[in-house]
């Protein structure tokens, strides 16, 4: 397959790239700058531009454009550039497929699982809906933009969890702390993070490429687990204490309205429709990750 990556530089991008071409796949990635290589296209999607020829040919776009959500303080600047750089990307996408004759058949369109609200109960199915706050508004409107997709795309909504990662990522604040023994659970710590492995992460996108699925696909492991069970699974792994938890009030004192929700947002996702369509994962369990992470799975 030939396939258009938007948002290939972050963590996800730059291993599902890599995972894609392993597995034989044309990859290009989009860049803001001008393009260096045979691999890489320019576009522009704050002003709205890609040439429409950069996607003739090609038989999916993955979609994972857009400005960091958990890595600066949420002051209305820098709310309004989370959500147009999301919006803008998708709107740049669609539209340019929308100029074709034929367009990619697959379209991919990051959301999160932000859809479903800071704190629900009960398990969260694709079928759930939304829920309160400003990432479920924005994730609403995310999943809008991508179905502005030519009628005959195929597109995908993987609503992503808290993916775990030796490069950090949304753990990236709280690896070093663990391996140093100095971590420990963040508020109460009975909030459920729906996780999952980068490895786990970018093979989900693969299949998702070609399983015909369509619309929102909850993308984590099966296995639930709160904050307390993963900050003590991961202090497992590295061989440390994780006994300095961070009160409730200090991460609202410190991140503000980010704490809320990310940090002690509560989701139960389930990965329906994954696990329905007979996507295998690497790492289905807690114990599977976090030995991932630490270096000490076996094989």
């Amino acid at each position: 397959m030939r396939i258009v990556i938007a948002g290939a530089s972050g963590m996800i991008g730059t291993a599902l790239a890599g995972y894609l071409r392993e597995q034989g796949e044309d990859v290009v990635r989009l860049v803001r700058r001008a393009a260096g290589s045979p691999d890489e296209a320019t576009w522009d999607p704050a002003a709205g531009v890609l040439e429409e020829s950069v996607l003739d040919g090609a038989d999916a776009v993955v979609n994972l454009s857009g400005a960091g959500i958990g890595d600066r303080p949420w002051t209305r600047r820098r709310v309004r550039e989370i959500r147009e750089s999301r919006l803008h990307a998708t709107r740049t996408l669609t539209s340019a497929m929308g100029r074709l004759g034929t367009p990619p058949a697959v379209f991919i369109s990051q959301s999160a699982s932000g859809y479903y609200g800071a704190s629900r109960p009960g398990l969260l199915r694709e079928d759930s809906g939304p829920g309160t706050g400003m990432l479920a508004a924005l994730c609403v409107e995310w999943e809008k933009a991508a179905r502005t997709a030519p009628a005959n795309v195929r597109v995908v909504a993987p609503r992503t969890g808290v993916v775990l990662s030796r490069s950090g990522g949304a753990l990236g604040p709280v690896l070093p702390l663990l391996k140093l023994g100095l971590g420990g659970p963040l508020g109460n710590g009975r909030q459920y993070w729906p996780w999952i492995s980068l490895a786990d992460e970018v093979a989900a996108f693969s299949f998702l490429l070609r399983s015909g699925l369509e619309g929102p696909v909850n993308v984590c492991a099966p296995e639930s687990a709160d904050v307390n069970a993963i900050v003590a699974s991961l202090a497992a792994a590295f061989h440390r204490p994780a006994v300095l938890r961070v009160p409730t009030p200090v991460l609202r004192l410190v991140l503000g309205r980010l704490a809320d929700e990310l940090v002690l947002a509560n989701q139960r996702m389930e990965p329906a429709r994954l696990t329905g369509s007979g996507f295998q994962w690497q790492h289905p369990a807690l114990a599977d990750a976090t030995a991932w992470l630490a270096g000490t799975e076996d094989g």
